[in-house]
């Protein structure tokens, strides 16, 4: 049996618990072993991450890869692990995200400069930041590869404790003298909601539980209850059958966020370091799209299909919603938040399209999303730190007096609105165009996003790097080295899968129609097909 998956998942964490365990100490030594430590495990990650989904065959099993230790026999859960394509490209993206955040968040825990009475004012321990941002990477990779409904639930949940602290213990410094009580705020909101959409999954996992073993199925093992439903062995009521999927999509689309469960992410991430709200909204929030396609589709074929319209209205909704929401944003952070809200509404929406171009372009638009957007908020968050401001009132002229910054928050910009030969093109045109094959008017509504997203997004940009230069930028350095060793491998990947993504198609193609095949969806056929053909020529 391959122990590759259980590297993947356990590097992280034991990166975690050696930072953690480092001296504490003011020191910069100190400091930069912690960060070193840091910084090395996520790079280990990246590269058996890789490894993973380099030897995950597309013409092979549904699951690969696998593993399966014994935890509780009683109930009859393991450990297990197994990687499709749609979880190799997700934990592949996490891993390529964290070591770009650690690089990008390398002073975000230092200590403030001494005040008037030359003390230290910030109380915050490197070693607990940079040990919570890996032990997120962890959890995160392990939901990714979980093949056991409870492992998935554990892990699910035991993420948001890292995220809560590292919201509430390790906010913006530009947040004001109100700060620290906002950031408090965040972090609880953050919990109570997840918390919430948690406790509603872990009633339907255990009503899943009690039904499977009824039927003699005593088992979490998501392959095995899969199959079972698929081939009618194991048979869920109409009714229970919707109760027990509202269950789990309630969780994931908190998590997700899904309009209106969403409103815990603006106050998250306005309020979090620029690293943090990348691990929101492009690592921890995608667990929930996931989880969607995953275990959704899987176990309820059939409430998917009953649920689908209504769904997709309410990621219609959140489209438009968090476009329109962006555009009215005084505060840099929170119209990124805003704008989040509005993409998650195009990958959901390509989820329970139940088409292949929709839900290929969904898991596309996962991993697209999380590199534009981490670009976007991480070159924001270095104008931030510049500045000390997140108001778009307070910038103008940083083009011409940081040229390379504005440049990559430029690209940034229009890969948020999905211009062609950037990533997010690719995968927002085939959530639309699935879309529009089986709901036409959703598609066609949808559209108006894309006119939305050119708003706020070359709005921001016009407001704070073109015009004259205000008082407070005329002295702004442009990016330094680390700087660009963050934003250039994000920006080099949004243009490389922009004019290239089969590499990814080739990856998640297999497990999305594996996944409609579990909901007994074809593609529709189209409404004019082409007229058939004779000696070559068109009748």
């Amino acid at each position: 049996m391959s122990f590759l998956l259980t590297a993947t998942c356990a590097v992280p964490a034991v990166g975690a618990v050696l930072a953690a365990a480092l001296p504490a100490g003011s020191s910069e030594s100190r400091r930069r072993t912690t960060k070193a430590v840091a910084l090395g495990a996520s790079a280990v990650t990246l590269v058996l991450a890789a490894v993973v989904a380099a030897r995950f065959d597309p013409h092979g099993a549904r699951f690969q890869l696998n593993e399966s230790y014994s935890w509780i026999r009683s109930f009859g859960i393991t450990f297990s692990l197994g990687v499709d394509g749609i979880g190799a490209v997700l934990a592949l993206l996490t891993a390529v995200l964290v070591p770009l955040v650690i690089l990008a968040s390398w002073h975000d825990a230092d200590p403030a400069p001494a005040g008037p009475d030359g003390t230290f004012e910030n109380k915050r321990r490197t070693q607990a930041f940079f040990a919570l941002i890996l032990a997120v990477e962890a959890m995160v990779v392990v939901s990714f590869y979980a093949t056991d409904v409870f492992v998935f639930y554990v892990f699910f949940e035991a993420m948001l404790i890292p995220m809560y602290f590292l919201i509430g213990g390790f906010g913006d410094r530009a947040g004001g003298p109100e700060s620290a009580r906002q950031r408090s705020y965040a972090a609880v909101k953050f919990l109570l909601y997840n918390l919430l959409g948690g406790l509603v999954m872990l009633a339907a996992v255990i009503g899943l539980y009690v039904t499977a073993q009824d039927q003699g199925f005593g088992t979490f093992d998501l392959p095995t209850l899969t199959s079972a439903i698929a081939d009618g062995r194991l048979q869920l009521t109409g009714t229970a059958e919707k109760a027990l999927f509202l269950g789990f999509f309630f969780a994931f689309a908190v998590k997700a966020p899904l309009w209106p469960l969403h409103t815990w992410l603006p106050n998250a991430m306005g309020e979090s370091t620029a690293g943090t709200a990348v691990l929101i909204t492009a690592v921890v929030d995608k667990v929930g799209t996931f989880a969607m396609l995953r275990f959704c589709l899987g176990l309820f074929p059939n409430a998917s299909k009953t649920f689908a319209p209504a769904i997709l209205v309410l990621a219609l909704i959140g489209i438009v919603y968090g476009a329109l929401l962006a555009i009215g944003q005084k505060d840099i952070k929170r119209l990124v938040a805003y704008a989040s809200i509005s993409h998650f509404g195009f990958i959901i929406m390509g989820v329970f399209a139940l088409t292949s171009q929709g839900q290929s372009g969904a898991t596309l638009y996962m991993v697209n999303h999380g590199l534009s957007t981490a670009a976007w908020m991480l070159v924001a968050g270095f104008l931030i730190s510049r500045r000390g401001s997140r108001l778009i009132a307070d910038y103008g002229g940083v083009q011409k007096v940081a040229p390379v910054l504005a440049g990559t928050f430029l690209i940034g910009s229009l890969a948020t609105l999905s211009l062609p030969g950037l990533a997010p093109f690719v995968s927002e045109f085939l959530v639309l165009v699935g879309t529009f094959t089986r709901y036409p008017a959703i598609g066609i509504v949808a559209t108006f996003g894309i006119v939305l997203a050119a708003l706020y997004a070359l709005l921001l940009y016009q407001r704070t790097m073109t015009g004259p230069v205000k008082d407070g930028v005329r002295t702004m350095p442009d990016l330094k080295a680390r700087e660009l060793a963050v934003v250039g491998p994000l920006v080099a990947l949004t243009i490389l899968l922009g004019v290239y993504p089969k590499p990814l198609t080739d990856l998640v193609d297999p497990s999305v129609n594996a996944t409609l095949s579990q909901v007994h969806q074809t593609d529709p056929a189209p409404a004019h097909p082409v007229a058939a053909t004779s000696g070559g020529e068109q009748k």
